[in-house]
């Protein structure tokens, strides 16, 4: 009898466990039996790692092959465990040595061939390995982007099972590979010079990017809502580099790198379609549960398009991760937390032909149809909502004007500028922005000027205003207040708050 062992990752979520593989080779029928709760995908590793290591010029052990994944209790998922596998077979069969596998976690999936396959998820598997200790892993070449924001591990990549092979038996591997992030801003956002007009709209992103403060455009077709959402993120500051690997291992575990760089240091931005499902909006599965639309713009901007047409319960699924920055899913696997501190941004029709407004042109519906189509927004979700503008139509001087409006990259330092003055003002506390800014220290150290504080209470005594409604409005005239580089927001910067997240005149 004769046993080998390697180590991989399990991942729930974001957070892995160090999995031991045990092969042990005996006599007996000769069969393959894999032990461990491993799911459907990990069952049919058996075909894929015999017929690698058979195409490797390798010798397939003609008797009882018994795989154990430990431990026992924890479900296992996903193909990520062949390569692990197949080296523990080859160990077993004593063709390879045991040593070189000490203190190494093994991720990659096997073809046919015995060509090594990406997998998701390598980030948050190497941040949990060198939780436990390991300071070594094998990957596939293909996830060396992501690999490299581990520079604390040595990280070595291979194409081929050949290669492992030879680098277990000879000690020739590819160099450690080195920490780079010379290029991470080479996606390209679109500039804010691009929209004609709309000042108010544009100073309501600003405030929106300054304070992390929740957006509602509401405007005719054509008049440059999706435009100004889709550009928030050319002016939101650079992810610092804890940041980017939260953003990073979200995007891993959900394989979503086609339209990000595993580098990148630019806040995500995603837009989901109004259809979207809530699973698709919030996160879930049966069997593996995989982040949602609101988990994968951790740290960016979540843009709704169309809100209304959204169906029932999808956007109010919302509600929970607007308060908490994080959302809870709860399967027969066990309960998964996914980050989710996002910029949120609705975009929405007046009414259901676009047409309606005060000045009168052309619409249709009736006053009812108005009522129920914006009514599709609920009243717990709208509280949360900081800010409520209403985009009118540009105009033919607008777009005939030949001056540009303000670039990105104005807008951006003023962003950054206002944020390190909160980030002064909150030294030493666990927030860095306003809009988190808990409410209990709203009513005692982050008060406004007394005159502020005495119109919010009487719009509060008018029942204009809810409790949460007052904590908002707070938070936004810190915001103006920063921008206006004031060191305590004044009773117009109150008014000013409170005309945002009425929506009414500024």
């Amino acid at each position: 009898m004769s046993i080998g062992y390697t180590k991989s990752v399990a991942l729930l979520g974001i957070s892995g466990s160090v999995v031991e593989i045990e092969v042990d080779i005996s006599d007996g029928i000769p069969m393959y039996s894999l032990l461990g709760l491993p799911d459907a995908a990990l069952q049919e590793s058996r075909d894929r790692v015999r017929a690698a290591i058979t195409n490797c010029n390798e010798i397939w052990p003609n008797r009882k092959v018994t795989v154990s994944l430990s431990p026992a209790w924890l479900p296992k998922s996903g193909s990520s465990f062949d390569l692990s596998i197949a080296i523990s077979i080859l160990i077993a069969h004593q063709v390879i040595p045991q040593d070189p596998l000490e203190e190494t976690i093994v991720l990659g999936e096997l073809a046919l061939d015995g060509k090594i396959r990406s997998v998701r998820g390598v980030l948050p598997a190497l941040i949990a390995a060198h939780q436990s200790g390991i300071t070594r892993a094998i990957i596939p070449r293909a996830n060396k982007a992501e690999a490299q924001l581990m520079p604390q591990m040595q990280i070595l990549v291979f194409d081929h099972l050949r290669e492992v092979l030879m680098w277990v038996r000879t000690g020739q591997h590819p160099e450690a590979q080195e920490l780079d992030l010379a290029d991470v801003d080479n996606e390209n956002y679109l500039d804010f010079t691009d929209v004609a007009g709309q000042s108010k709209a544009r100073f309501a992103a600003e405030v929106a990017a300054t304070g992390g403060h929740h957006l509602l455009l509401v405007g005719p077709p054509g008049a440059g809502k999706t435009m100004i959402a889709s550009r928030i993120p050319s002016i939101l500051p650079s992810l610092t580099i804890e940041q980017a690997l939260e953003v990073t291992a979200v995007h891993s575990i959900s394989g979503s790198f086609a339209t990000r760089s595993p580098m990148s240091l630019l806040a995500p931005i995603v837009s989901p379609h109004h259809t979207a499902s809530r699973v698709a909006i919030v996160g879930g599965g049966s069997h593996v549960i995989k982040p949602g639309a609101c988990t994968l713009a951790h740290h960016g901007v979540l843009f709704i398009d169309e809100a209304p047409e959204c169906a029932a319960g999808v956007l109010d699924s919302l509600r929970q991760p607007l308060e908490t920055g994080t959302i809870t899913i709860t399967r027969s696997v066990g309960n998964i937390t996914f980050p989710a501190e996002f910029l949120l941004v609705l975009a929405a029709n007046p009414c259901p032909c676009g047409k309606f407004s005060g000045k009168g042109r052309g619409c249709q519906c009736s006053s009812l149809s108005v009522r129920r189509y914006l009514g599709k927004l609920s009243g717990p979700l709208m509280d949360r909502i900081d800010m409520r503008v209403q985009v009118e139509p540009v105009s033919r001087v607008e777009m005939a004007a030949t001056e540009l409006g303000e670039s990105s990259a104005e807008i951006k330092a003023r962003v950054i500028s206002a944020r390190n003055s909160a980030a002064q003002r909150f030294a030493g506390r666990e927030w860095q922005l306003n809009a988190h800014i808990p409410s209990r220290e709203l009513r005692t150290t982050y008060k406004p000027e007394r005159l502020g504080m005495n119109f919010l209470h009487d719009e509060l005594d008018k029942e204009r205003l809810t409790a949460r409604g007052l904590h908002k409005v707070i938070r936004l005239a810190w915001t103006l207040a920063d921008l206006a580089q004031r060191e305590i927001p004044t009773l117009s910067d109150v008014t000013q708050a409170y005309a945002l997240r009425e929506g009414s005149e500024i």
